[in-house]
């Protein structure tokens, strides 16, 4: 049984850790285009996941209720569209009174992108998914 390789660097500080398998090339394509959505005003931050791998660009002392929410928010649009009939999930927006949160699963990989109620979230999702 071939084993992927997985790369492993020290992060230096605010800096997202990425390990990715040699055969993931869209978690990487994904990856970089998640640190240029980054940059745009308004955007706190983002969580990347697949089934090997994890990146993680948020702010440190919220990072783990951040993860827990973007999870539970994606499992459970899932139980949600199955329990009506619907067909798979592209995309979930869950809006507070001052941050929201845009849920996008790509097959394998599932991204939580958090942001400014403000922030125009109609571009983001186009430009993942284009």
């Amino acid at each position: 049984m071939k084993q992927n390789a997985v790369t492993e660097t020290q992060p230096l500080p605010d800096t997202p850790t990425i390990a990715v398998g040699e055969d993931n090339s869209v978690f990487t394509s994904l990856a970089s285009t998640l640190t240029e959505i980054r940059k745009l005003k308004g955007v706190i931050g983002y969580i990347l996941r697949s089934n090997t791998a994890a990146i993680v660009d948020l702010p440190q002392p919220e990072t783990p209720e951040y993860a827990m929410l973007s999870a539970q928010v994606s499992d459970s649009s899932k139980g949600i569209a199955k329990q009506f009939n619907l067909t798979d999930v592209e995309s979930v927006l869950v809006e507070g009174k001052t941050h929201k949160l845009l849920c996008i699963s790509l097959g394998e990989n599932k991204i939580g992108i958090f942001m400014e109620k403000t922030c125009a979230h109609a571009w983001i999702v186009k430009r993942i998914l284009l």
